[in-house]
């Protein structure tokens, strides 16, 4: 009974437009407020202890790396690179928008930063060419939903904090699905400007040395994500070092070779990162007192046991997850659904026999689903706002991009190799 009155004031109060994680926050104080035998520090205790983790430094590391990739130069050079390779083909800007996610998914880990750039950078340039705006919104964000599957994604990180799973596996294990993810994004998007008649004015097929020139400017930023990878297989550094390495990779890249990147640029650089490190952090923060609220109520326990009761085979668990996901994720943050149902969800891979690296690249892409879907999407909002496209619109072309994701999501259920194979190889 109580766990239902919680549970219906963080909804009411998400639906009055409070932030989820000030919701949770309340209807956990509540949980403690009127439970006699928790100390009035209790609460504070929980949230405190949902950051207090030095894994947790990765995501502020790579957070603040890919901020500074829009300070350095580095973004500008890998638009100029991206622009070379696909835009002398049919749907050339279309193809463009695609592989800078590809590109800056490797860099920044963040797809709410790679949103916000491609909106403000991409789509002026796609709508000028003839897109549609809604379109060029929509595949905006479908396309920054490969940045939380490549490795150094954030979302990877914090599966791999809340599950205790390795995070260098799951770097490896999402390299596939996310070059995966981008194909079919790179296919659709070709057949979509034939049909509907966008950019039929290609640009001429770059020259060797135009190529050769952008290749060498890009290379440094293609660098990193080798470097990281490489650096955390070979056993000189672990993931958290790892963000720290690419922070520092990216200062000096930016101040000294580029030198494009000045003190009040990395003032600026500073205070953008703050303030996403902070909303993350707030939502980590949040999720983990509620999740500790969840385990005192023993909820992971009794649905683990109600779910194995009535569904036997991995792959129809897997699948009824899905669904049930797809549901979830259009009401609750993505994040937030990372840190509370993590816990609910790692004794049940132990009785259906799951990798737990292949259920994270699952799991991260039904969640990715979720922030380009309405209500709560935040790739959605952040990319409408900044385009300036209407959600009915944003929503009327997003719908192709949706059947992508779930039909590429059912093909990870089906096909583990594709996530575990390459941990395999390289372990």
């Amino acid at each position: 009974m109580m766990l239902l009155l919680i549970v219906s004031v963080i909804v009411l109060l998400i639906v009055l437009n409070v932030p989820v994680a000030y919701a949770m926050l309340a209807g956990v104080a509540i949980y403690f407020i009127v439970n006699p035998s928790f100390m009035n520090e209790t609460l504070t205790q929980r949230v405190v202890s949902g950051v207090e983790s030095f894994p947790l430094l990765g995501i502020v590391f790579f957070i603040t790396a890919g901020v500074l990739m829009n300070y350095t130069g580095i973004t500008k050079r890998m638009l100029v690179f991206a622009k070379l390779v696909t835009g002398h083909l049919t749907g050339g800007l279309a193809k463009v928008n695609v592989l800078l996610s590809v590109l800056m998914g490797g860099l920044s880990g963040s797809n709410v930063a790679d949103a916000a750039m491609q909106s403000k950078i991409v789509v002026p340039e796609m709508v000028k060419k003839g897109y549609a705006p809604g379109f060029s919104a929509a595949l905006t964000a479908t396309s920054s939903l490969i940045t939380p599957i490549l490795p150094p994604g954030i979302a990877l990180i914090l599966y791999g904090y809340v599950g205790n799973v390795s995070i260098g596996d799951l770097f490896i294990a999402g390299i596939i699905p996310g070059f995966l993810l981008a194909a079919i994004l790179l296919v659709y998007v070709h057949f979509a400007a034939k049909k509907r008649g966008f950019e039929q004015e290609m640009n001429p097929f770059p020259s060797f040395k135009q190529v050769a020139i952008a290749s060498k400017d890009a290379l440094l930023a293609l660098l990193l994500p080798i470097l990281i990878i490489g650096g955390i297989r070979l056993g000189m550094f672990g993931p958290t070092e790892a963000g720290a390495v690419a922070v520092l990779y990216a200062l000096v890249i930016g101040l000294f070779i580029y030198r494009e990147m000045t003190f009040k640029d990395l003032v600026s650089a500073a205070k953008e990162s703050v303030q996403i490190i902070a909303t993350v952090m707030i939502i980590i923060a949040a999720g983990t007192a509620f999740g500790w609220m969840l385990t005192l109520e023993q909820v992971p326990q009794q649905l683990a046991s109600a779910m194995t009761t009535s569904v036997e085979q991995p792959l129809a668990f897997l699948v009824l997850l899905l669904v049930f996901l797809l549901i979830v994720g259009m009401f609750i943050e993505g994040n937030v659904m990372l840190i509370i149902l993590t816990p609910i969800f790692m004794p049940m891979l132990e009785t259906y026999g799951i990798d737990p690296v292949h259920f994270g690249i699952f799991f991260i892409l039904c969640l990715s689903i979720g922030t380009i879907t309405p209500p709560i999407g935040t790739i959605m909002f952040t990319t409408a706002s900044i385009t300036k496209v209407k959600i009915e619109t944003f929503i009327k072309e997003v719908i192709p991009f949706w059947l992508l994701l779930i039909g590429l999501t059912l093909i990870i259920i089906f096909i583990p190799a594709l996530s575990l194979w390459l941990p395999s190889v390289l372990s």
